[in-house]
């Protein structure tokens, strides 16, 4: 076959098993936990917990605004300086997003402990 058609296909298919045993084996988990007579709220967030989609927006959010503040602090740089740009994008990129990452981790700390 065509490497065009196999490597789509092999995409597909890791992606496939890889939920497909992410959730047989979360049913089988809480099947053993309803044959035990366990109470199954250890599977649902607390309440006091932010909602998953806050926390997946915000850093997202952080980490796209760290990405654009590290390709303009590149820009500055490579303009005013004679460094290297070809180290000088990759590292402040990383640096930044890092930097936003962080920020959001700190973030989503204090909602949950609110």
């Amino acid at each position: 076959m065509d490497p065009e058609i196999v490597i789509p296909l092999t995409v597909f298919a890791t992606i496939f098993g890889i939920f497909y045993l992410y959730l047989s084996s979360r049913n089988r988990e809480r099947l053993a936990l309803i044959e035990k007579g366990a109470d199954a709220s250890i599977f649902t967030r607390g309440a006091g917990k932010s909602p998953i989609w806050k926390v997946i927006i915000l850093n997202l959010s952080l980490l796209l605004i760290g990405i654009g503040a590290g390709i303009f602090i590149a820009t500055l740089i490579d303009h005013y300086s004679s460094l290297d740009s070809d180290a000088i994008y990759p590292a402040t990129i990383f640096l930044t997003a890092g930097i936003g990452l962080f920020i959001g981790f700190k973030i989503t700390s204090n909602l949950d402990k609110e």
